[in-house]
């Protein structure tokens, strides 16, 4: 249905405004019709049609996965049909869209910089070590001089930098090929709690997890449907097969007669407090607003210890960087100035 697929921020912007009309009162075919005025033209026609289909009574969700729309974003609005709350859910959820991916992108800001500097530092530490080390090698064997020892640790270096190139190819070949021969034939729950595994990176990926688990859980259980309904919700999920699966395995479970606290801490991708507060708000009556406290929780921690990843690689990356170009002008000038001392 779509030639170009979509910015992922322009989405999310586009979900957004439209939440934000559907919140003033707009019937949800008049709130998109109004935004094709503000889209460009080829976006125009992506609309234009996907009106037609929404008035043949397709769901709103099942369009967007048609356009290519992010799988967060057609997550949210098909759990926001099945609620009722499509404003407030497509709001927020493309709020938070929109911040990942302002993240992401000071996260590719913030490495190709950095990138660049160690590409030139490379090319230079190799016109070093081809073309001014081998002549300064020349000129200490004519004047019977010692090489330094800076300059014997550089060519150990350069012998040692193919190996490493070689090293980090075979790594990204069998990164890929278990990706592809092995990850991607994982059940979706499997791969979730492998990848909640990778250091650093798995600690985050467990908020976002247990964010989106709860933020719809939230939604719709203030919506009325009771945990089972809503874990049916989860099943047919088919746009989304983690949710469908995970809805599928824990209504397995609470059919068995598990509570539904112990249920989800079976999940190791889940955070450690999200039973727990399961279980606070069964008691009180309140697990809709428990959930959604918590859910708010768990995307400012997520928004936290990313600002505070980003400020600890950059100045890391810049430290190495400057450590390589350093290096550097000590493997030209120290060879000078032994070269004027032997003079």
């Amino acid at each position: 249905m779509m030639e170009n697929k979509w910015p992922v921020a322009e989405q999310a912007r586009f979900l957004k405004r439209t939440g934000e009309l559907l919140s003033r009162g707009y019937p949800l075919a008049e709130a998109i019709e109004s935004m094709t005025f503000y889209l460009e033209k080829k976006r125009k026609e992506d609309i234009r049609r996907s009106l037609d289909q929404l008035r043949e009574g397709f769901p709103l969700y099942s369009i967007l996965a048609q356009l290519k729309f992010k799988k967060d974003l057609v997550s949210y609005v098909y759990f926001a049909e099945q609620h009722g709350g499509l404003a407030r859910a497509v709001t927020e959820g493309s709020e938070m869209v929109l911040k990942r991916e302002g993240d992401y992108q000071r996260l590719r800001k913030l490495a190709s910089y950095p990138f660049f500097l160690m590409l030139l530092t490379f090319i230079l530490f190799f016109f070093v070590n081809r073309i001014l080390l081998p002549k300064f090698t020349s000129l200490f064997a004519d004047m019977n001089l010692t090489p330094h020892l800076y300059m014997k640790a550089i060519y150990s270096a350069a012998a040692f930098f193919p190996f490493l190139l070689y090293f980090l190819l075979i790594l990204s070949v069998m990164l890929l090929l278990h990706y592809f021969f092995i990850f991607k034939k994982l059940s979706p729950i499997e791969q979730k709690v492998r990848l909640t595994k990778i250091p650093l990176l798995g600690k985050l990926l467990k908020l976002l997890y247990t964010h989106f688990f709860s933020i719809q859980l939230s939604y719709l259980f203030s919506g009325g449907l009771s945990v089972l309904d809503a874990l049916k919700v989860f099943e047919h999920n088919r746009e989304e097969p983690f949710s469908s699966v995970l809805g599928k395995e824990i209504i397995l479970k609470l059919a068995t007669g598990q509570d539904f606290d112990r249920a989800v801490a079976d999940y190791s991708f889940f955070e450690e407090e999200l039973p727990r507060i399961i279980r606070h708000g069964q008691k009180n009556g309140k697990l809709d607003q428990e959930l959604y406290f918590y859910s708010s929780h768990c995307l400012k921690q997520l928004e936290e210890r990313t600002d505070k990843t980003m400020k600890t690689i950059q100045p890391v990356l810049y430290s190495f960087i400057g450590l390589l170009v350093v290096s550097l002008y000590l493997a030209i000038l120290l060879p000078m100035f032994q070269m004027i001392q032997g003079i």
